[in-house]
């Protein structure tokens, strides 16, 4: 009897073992094949970075460098997002207010009226099927006033962005990404996410200046320096829009491809909230609604004056929900989106309204969980910032504690599908990755990086993390290396 009660227990061990060596060999496998990269002329100059945590344990399965501080880039959004997912909840909305603190005597507002902002990223968009465009969010505004019967406005138009700073820049943004929509400030009153499109013609030769034949939307206010020249065909967008924090000035550089008719290049409105205001103006003009004073900022009204009693709430437009917000910012890797929610975080929990309110708010929450944080040192939300660095396993940390949150099913959906969607769409596609690695991806100045989720062999979900710095691309490429390690490590 004790024999056979030893056979059994002998065999329920070693296939205890048996089922665990697959695992054992691939994480050596993977960090043979981490080993190979960090040695290779492509790494020359760089390292290679990597983490994977059990999200059922947080237990490390695979580190790689794993401490060392590296730009997280736009992998930075998955702990922003997160984060927003912890503190408010996915049903989370925004409302943006036209208000008056005046009276309407006959047809004359005597007063101001107000765009009050709540932060809200996707405002005039157009972006969501429920979000109205620019041009129909001014209109929405014009006929609540025309249904007051108002002709007249003795006031301002004041666009009111004062729940976040006025400060509209994270720390250590480059100068050379603030006029690129991807180099979006951050107010309380954003309008079409505070981007503009530059239409140009291009020349017949290379060489060529390439006119500026429009902006859109029409930005009169707004002085643009053109230097725009032609390039050779299928060249793509090389254009550089420069510009300063709440600036009205543009200085547009680079080239645009010889061939079509017209090329259009995205830019950033660096005031939304005095833009906003002045948009309204125009239209109320336009249909016969004058203003007695020019359209002006909360910030500079308030700089004079004390902050009025409301009287009437004319309209009011609520955003998307925060999940599917998050969702367009992890798909799209939209900084402003990611930016909005940091601060949200800040004044949610009351740290205050800047990003580096947000920023200790958000390290707090964390804090809180337990988690340490060393080497934990960001600037920013969407990870445009260089300065901005963690540690993989930092990112690994915070990914595996959010998957046991409740939250987690509505932060898991938020995340592209390898060779599905999103940034990822087009990688892993064919490969055993595909379909099963959830991931972000993050590119900054020299460094390429993912972080996600997957389930490996035995059924287990992980926490990755994965990042190349200062890598040579002459020698490869860091999309590819990447690839491959993600479809390796699903074999786990």
């Amino acid at each position: 009897m004790n024999r056979i009660y030893f056979l059994v227990l002998s065999l329920f061990f070693s296939s205890q073992t048996f089922a665990q060596k697959p695992d054992t060999l691939v994480r050596d496998a993977l960090i043979r094949h981490l080993d190979s990269l960090q040695t290779s002329f492509f790494m020359q100059h760089g390292f290679v970075s990597a983490c994977i945590k059990s999200t059922r344990t947080g237990e490390t399965v695979l580190a790689y460098q794993h401490r060392k501080s590296v730009p997280p880039a736009s992998t930075m959004k998955l702990i922003t997002t997160a984060t927003a997912l912890a503190v408010l909840n996915e049903n989370y909305t925004y409302t943006t207010t036209l208000e008056t603190d005046g009276i309407v005597r006959n047809d004359t507002l005597q007063g101001n009226l107000w765009i009050r902002g709540s932060g809200d990223p996707s405002l005039g968009s157009g972006r969501f099927k429920s979000t109205p465009t620019l041009s129909e969010l001014l209109k929405s505004w014009l006929t609540a006033l025309q249904t007051k019967g108002i002709r007249y406005v003795t006031g301002q138009i004041i666009g009111d962005g004062t729940l976040f700073d006025e400060n509209t820049i994270p720390g250590g943004w480059p100068w050379d990404d603030l006029g690129n929509y991807y180099g979006a400030g951050v107010s309380g009153l954003n309008v079409n996410e505070n981007k503009f499109r530059a239409v140009f013609k291009p020349g017949t030769e290379v060489g060529d200046s390439a006119a500026l034949l429009r902006t859109e939307p029409a930005l009169p206010r707004y002085t643009l320096i053109n230097r725009v020249r032609t390039d050779a065909a299928k060249t793509g967008d090389q254009v550089n829009i420069y510009t300063s924090p709440l600036g009205t000035q543009y200085f547009l550089d680079g080239f645009v491809p010889k061939g079509p008719k017209e090329f259009g290049v995205s830019g950033s409105i660096a005031h939304p909230s005095l833009y906003a205001a002045q948009s309204l103006r125009d239209l109320l003009a336009e249909n016969g609604i004058m203003t007695g004073q020019e359209p002006t900022t909360a910030f500079d009204y308030l700089r004079t004056k004390a902050r009025p009693v409301m009287n009437d709430t004319l309209s009011a437009v609520q955003s998307p929900v925060l999940k599917d917000l998050i969702t367009e910012c992890n798909f799209q890797s939209i900084n402003l989106y990611a930016e909005v929610f940091l601060k949200t975080i800040g004044v949610a929990l009351n740290y205050g309204n800047t990003t580096e309110e947000g920023v200790r708010a958000l390290q707090d929450v964390w804090k809180a969980k337990g988690l340490k944080l060393s080497g934990f040192r960001i600037k920013d939300g969407s990870g445009l910032s260089p300065q901005s660095v963690l540690t993989l396993d930092n990112m690994t940390e915070i990914l595996a504690s959010a998957a046991r949150e409740p939250y987690f099913p509505a932060f898991y959906s938020t995340i592209a599908i390898l060779g599905k969607n999103g940034t990822v769409k087009n990688l892993g596609r064919g490969t055993r990755a595909a379909g099963n690695v959830r991931a972000k991806s993050g590119s900054i100045g020299g460094s390429r990086a993912y972080a996600g989720y997957f389930t490996g062999k035995n059924g287990e979900q992980y926490a990755f993390a994965l990042n190349l710095q200062q890598y040579d691309s002459d020698f490869g490429s860091a999309y590819r290396e990447l690839e491959k390690l993600m479809v390796q490590m699903v074999d786990l």
